[in-house]
C-alpha cells in the first residue's frame, strides 16, 4: 500500500528528490527526552517545501549482512527538487529542530537521492 501512495505521490507532483536521514539516540535519554525528539521531528513535516514526510523506528525485518537497523529513527522527506530542499535546510523550522535535538543524537546520517 505505501509503495503505490509514494508512487503516486511522485507521478502526481512530480517529485525528483528525496532526503533521507537516520538519527541514533544516545542510550541516556529519558523517556520524556524521547518524547520531546518525536515531537520536534514530526514539525519537520510542516515545512512548505515538503511533499511526504515519513517517520519511525528500524523495521524488525530478518537480520541479513546487508540490513543495519542500528538506527534509533529515520525520516524520509520527498521534495520537488534540490531547491525545496536547500529551502527546508534554512527553515526556521528545521533550525529549531536541530536547535532543540542536537544534543538527544549521537550520530546523524543522510543519505540525499535523485528520483530517476
Amino acid at each position: 500500500m505505501l509503495h503505490s501512495i509514494t508512487l503516486s505521490l511522485i507521478l502526481n507532483q512530480h517529485l525528483s528528490m528525496i532526503h533521507n536521514v537516520y538519527f541514533w539516540l544516545r542510550a541516556d535519554l529519558t523517556e520524556e527526552e524521547k518524547t520531546a525528539f518525536l515531537i520536534s521531528l514530526k514539525t519537520l513535516g510542516n515545512i512548505d517545501t515538503v511533499r511526504g514526510f515519513f517517520y519511525g523506528p528500524p523495521s524488525s525485518t530478518e537480520a541479513r549482512e546487508v540490513v543495519d537497523n542500528s538506527f534509533s529513527y529515520s525520516i524520509s522527506v520527498h521534495f520537488d527538487d534540490i531547491a525545496g530542499q536547500n529551502a527546508y535546510q534554512i527553515d526556521p523550522i528545521h533550525l529549531k529542530f536541530v536547535e532543540d535535538s542536537s544534543d538527544k543524537w549521537v550520530r546523524v546520517q543522510v543519505y540525499d537521492n535523485d528520483l530517476i
